[in-house]
């Protein structure tokens, strides 16, 4: 028996709760995982509040992140007593998630956890700093130095944007960070931002090319920000979308890309290769220190969990939430 969160509909109605399961309702996989931490991201929390359509099917455990220890193994890449990570992959949406004390997984989904971090480590650091991480690979792929300029940080108070702002100073970029809690702005300029302006700035509908500004962008929230961040990014710039906070619009013009040669990249980490995910975490293990993780993030038990996800999809939660599996 393991405890888990277990979101579930009947006549149209979802259910949410902690509940102790039976482990032969573990979903099919060919390793079993003792999981040790997990995270509650905006997915996780859409999930569980059911305010979002991200569970494809029910019953289903949320938790797109864990880190474990391999309890059982079929597969000839790992062996009891690995220790191992996950992040995304679909699960849980379409597969039980992290947000448990046991996973069934799929060995391709896995990979070993970096030896730079402990799991409550990795798990702070999660989809979110690992999708910031390719995020700013994305825009050193395209050239972006930071010699060329600003680089701009959309969505700054969450997850991906902390991360985001945090290995960009590491890497010697001067980034400018928007958010709609300016009284948040110390937090951003001790994660490594030079300047902080009003998500208000970018967040209406604006003209099809503004004035240039930054000469590369980090672009989690979408639809009018995003235009506006194209709008007014550098010529021959680039902008990184990885997330749609604002929505999923984009109600923007071609004028940024034809008269100024901005180049954006769309950024999945669900479904990402596994040589991008090494690569990545490489990177990570590199750049990030312990008391930035620290920072960034805040450790609760499975327990506190969905009253945390309503605490998340109202802006009351900054930088990462990490879900630990025994007792603080």
């Amino acid at each position: 028996m393991f405890k888990a969160i277990l979101i579930d509909k009947q006549d149209n109605q979802q259910r949410t709760a902690l509940e102790t399961i039976d482990e032969s309702r573990l979903p099919e996989g060919n390793v079993t995982v003792r999981v040790d931490c997990s995270t509650l991201n905006y997915k996780d929390a859409l999930a569980i509040t059911g305010k979002g359509p991200v569970v494809r099917q029910f019953p289903m455990v949320p938790g797109i992140d864990l880190a474990g220890t391999v309890e059982h193994s079929s597969s000839d890449n790992f062996a009891p007593g690995d220790a191992v990570l996950l992040n995304g992959w679909g699960v849980g949406e379409g597969h039980w998630g992290g947000l448990a004390e046991k996973a069934r997984l799929d060995s391709r989904w896995l990979i070993p956890l970096p030896t730079a971090f402990t799991p409550r480590q990795a798990m702070a650091i999660g989809t979110a700093g690992y999708t910031a991480m390719l995020s700013v690979m994305a825009l050193e792929k395209q050239g972006i130095t930071p010699e060329q300029g600003d680089v701009l940080v959309t969505g700054a108070n969450g997850g991906v944007g902390s991360y985001a702002i945090a290995l960009l100073a590491r890497l010697g970029y001067r980034v400018v960070a928007s958010t709609g809690r300016p009284e948040e702005a110390d937090y951003l300029h001790e994660l490594g931002a030079a300047e902080v302006i009003d998500r208000g700035t970018l967040s209406a509908p604006g003209r099809p090319l503004g004035k240039e500004r930054w000469a590369g962008a980090i672009d989690s929230v979408g639809s009018h920000t995003l235009a506006n961040v194209l709008a007014s990014t550098r010529y021959g710039g680039s902008v990184a979308a990885c997330g749609l906070a604002q929505g999923m619009d984009l109600p923007a013009s071609v004028a940024p890309f034809i008269l100024r040669g901005v180049t954006l990249v769309g950024i999945d980490s669900v479904m990402r290769p596994g040589a991008d995910r090494l690569e990545a975490w490489r990177r990570l293990g590199e750049l990030l220190a312990p008391a930035q993780l620290d920072a960034i993030t805040r450790t609760i038990t499975l327990d506190e969990a969905i009253d945390a996800a309503e605490e998340l999809l109202t802006g009351r939660i900054r930088g990462r939430v990490v879900v630990t599996m025994t007792e603080q």
